[in-house]
């Protein structure tokens, strides 16, 4: 019964901690103060609005994969958004308790929040990146060609590769971020990709993309 109990409360803890993250849309991916107050570079697509019409159908579900032990991530590659970057940072929480990001100087890199669960683990695992920065475009300014069924391969420290499947794309006003849906508990492996949408608007960018992606295979890096 005592076991029970503490199971019981370490989920609600974890729970209860994702939801404290209600703010992560407010700076999260987002060029904060930096941000340009013009367009990125000429020829720079923005990231188009996600709908059910530009998406294709999801896939079917796939079999479940055995879920890794903890290790963190060093390299993350998403082939459609011409994304293959490492070493990934480690992102914590601010003073206010929103979720850090990557500095300006870091736009071409990826960070993992860490207090979160780590690629391949039981969870949702959650990788920040900019879109663009007053500096010009960033990591993930190729997101808008990312469609459902695109794989996402994260390496990790252990020498094991997480290989995951974009299930969902998804564009929200950063006023209505969804935090549970992101950073709630899972019963399996699962993966977050967040940055920046929307044309700009006094500088910034008024949305968030969210890509949610299923573990689909491991493998040696």
């Amino acid at each position: 019964m005592q076991t029970r109990t503490r199971t019981r409360n370490r989920a609600r803890t974890r729970t209860a901690a994702a939801l404290l993250l209600a703010l992560v849309a407010l700076t999260g991916c987002s060029a904060g103060a930096t941000a340009p107050a013009t367009a990125p570079t000429p020829g720079t697509p923005l990231p188009a609005r996600v709908s059910e019409a530009a998406v294709p159908a999801p896939t079917k579900s796939t079999a479940p994969v055995a879920p890794l032990g903890r290790s963190l991530p060093v390299r993350v590659a998403l082939p459609s958004a011409g994304v293959d970057t490492g070493p990934i940072l480690s992102l914590g929480l601010n003073a206010d308790g929103t979720v850090e990001v990557p500095s300006v100087a870091d736009a071409d890199r990826v960070g993992w929040y860490e207090k979160g669960v780590t690629p391949g683990q039981t969870g949702p695992a959650v990788l920040i990146g900019h879109f663009d920065t007053a500096r010009g475009p960033a990591v993930l300014r190729n997101v808008s060609r990312v469609r459902v069924g695109d794989e996402i391969t994260v390496t990790r420290a252990d020498g094991k590769a997480a290989v995951f499947r974009v299930r969902e794309l998804e564009q929200v006003d950063k006023k209505t971020f969804p935090t549970a849906k992101v950073y709630g508990d899972t019963t399996r492996p699962e993966l977050r990709i967040i940055t920046c949408g929307g044309e700009l608007v006094d500088g910034h960018r008024p949305d968030n993309i969210i890509l949610y992606a299923d573990l689909v295979a491991t493998r040696a890096a």
